[in-house]
């Protein structure tokens, strides 16, 4: 490239990265915003851990499947008509999650009592999984769309700034919606019918409540008494802001820079142009760089253990920090906040040191997160004694830790893959880290509500150890997989020359 083409091309590659941040981020805002809905849920209808659990397995997997099919889907299609259209439809579930309990009604005829509930639940987990399945419409298309913005030699680098849109969307849910939680719903303290019901439920959900300070209770109680109902706009409002990014993800991206008539990346060629016309070319290239590629299936197993820490914070934190460390939904929603802000320079820390000390192996970067991230919840679990403060201090450097891998096994991934393969990889790594979120899920829920949440953490510092021995068993792996496939693709050149 000349001079005023490098120009042109870096102004549309920061443009690209900014765009699709923020419309990957409001995937996240309209995701994650149902962790911060729980404790109310609880409250005021007595659902159980257990039952979350459930429906957030259920619906990680969904989502996991959903990545890895559209995956396929968005090699052929346009990305940022993928990315728009998933963002209308988590927009219309959240709407249908909000109205929840008058649907609840509508089919049952009442408004409380265990036949209300368990119809609750059931629209509640039909609406998450249906949210999460169209979840899986974000990442794909951007998993596609940035490998052929971004050389190899500074993906991880500027991937990992990319991949902060992850913790913006968390945090900005965690924060609006923790605002919504203790600002909006209707002030009920004074119907003692409904402070009741809601003591009883949270006696029964919380571990350890009957010896509980009976200040502290009545605290917990009356806040929720004060914003009844305020969980319906955690969906609402998200919703909305939802539609206004698929308008913008329509209008803003480009595909690839073809399409503003920028050259390709130089240096980044797969020699997929001399099989073109090839029979089958295209399903063997996929084969041997996503599906018999060593490098990016062990880049997936080690997902699974990433998500299952991930995913265990993420979703879990505003209750297990208001049951375990006694803290109100308010703290709380602002502790999770601070784990995502600290990940987001834990994220761009491990790009930048992946690239500039590792030079460009992910998966060296990956083992020293891990260890970071098994001492600092090794500490969380084993002290259980922390005030608010340092507990949420501790948690939020283990967020630094935990967010690098999350990160750089996408990066990873693709660049072992190659561009033309990138989403398909990235679909791959995407199942098996949401079979490690819905392990996460289930397993959190039943050893929550049958050990307490110490045990938890300890569990997480053994799935932490192994995931660290698996990013180290690819200590020797490469950078890129792009000679790999220029080997494979002159092959089938040759082999079809031959034919």
């Amino acid at each position: 490239m000349d001079t005023a083409t490098k120009k042109r091309f870096l102004k549309w590659q920061w443009y690209t990265i900014v765009v699709s941040m923020f419309v990957y981020a409001i995937y996240y805002f309209v995701r994650k915003n149902f962790s911060i809905a729980m404790p109310g849920l609880t409250a005021e209808y007595g659902i159980t851990n257990t039952s979350f659990g459930v429906v957030i397995a259920i619906g990680s997997l969904v989502y996991g499947f959903a990545r890895f099919a559209n995956g396929f889907i968005v090699e052929k299609i346009s990305t940022k008509a993928m990315m728009a259209l998933g963002l209308v439809l988590c927009a219309l579930s959240n709407f249908c999650f909000g109205f929840g309990v008058d649907l609840s009604y509508l089919i049952t005829g009442v408004h409380e009592g265990p036949q209300f509930v368990n119809m609750l639940v059931l629209v509640m987990g039909v609406t998450i999984i249906l949210n999460q399945y169209f979840q899986g419409f974000g990442y794909p298309p951007c998993a596609r769309m940035l490998p052929h913005w971004i050389h190899p030699s500074e993906l991880a680098t500027k991937m990992s700034i990319w991949n902060t849109s992850h913790s913006i969307g968390a945090f900005s849910a965690v924060v609006i919606c923790g605002l919504i939680m203790t600002n909006m719903g209707a002030d009920m303290s004074g119907d003692s019918s409904v402070v009741a019901r809601i003591a009883a439920n949270l006696s029964a959900s919380i571990k350890g409540w009957d010896a509980m300070d009976p200040e502290l209770q009545t605290m917990k109680v009356m806040s929720y008494a004060s914003h009844y109902g305020a969980w319906k706009w955690c969906f609402l409002i998200p919703g909305c802001v939802a539609l206004a990014a698929a308008v913008l993800a329509l209008l803003a991206l480009k595909d690839d820079p073809t399409k503003v008539g920028l050259p390709e990346l130089e240096g980044t060629g797969t020699g997929k142009d001399a099989t073109r016309g090839v029979k089958g070319a295209h399903k063997a290239f996929l084969s041997h760089m996503v599906f018999r590629n060593k490098w990016v299936w062990l880049y997936s197993i080690a997902n699974i253990f990433v998500y299952v820490l991930r995913m265990g914070v993420l979703d879990w934190g505003p209750k297990f920090l208001t049951e375990d460390r006694h803290m109100d939904i308010k703290s709380a929603s602002w502790s999770v906040a601070l784990f995502e802000l600290t990940a987001i320079v834990g994220t761009i820390f491990a790009g930048w040191a992946t690239d500039h000390i590792f030079k460009g192996k992910a998966h060296r970067m990956c083992v020293v997160s891990m260890i970071g991230a098994v001492v600092f919840l090794g500490v969380f679990a084993l002290c259980p004694g922390l005030g608010p403060v340092i507990s949420t201090v501790i948690l939020a450097l283990s967020g630094f830790c935990i967010y690098g891998p999350q990160a750089l096994i996408g990066i990873g991934a693709a660049n072992q893959a190659t561009k033309e393969a990138s989403a398909t990889a990235n679909g791959l790594t995407g199942v098996l880290g949401y079979i490690g979120s819905a392990i996460s899920a289930i397993t959190v829920g039943l050893i929550a509500d049958n050990l307490g949440w110490t045990w938890v953490f300890i569990s997480f510092i053994i799935v932490g150890v192994i995931g660290t021995l698996v990013f180290a068993a690819m200590w020797q792996a490469p950078r890129d997989g792009y000679e790999r496939s220029q080997i494979f693709t002159a092959s089938i050149a040759r082999n079809s020359e031959n034919d």
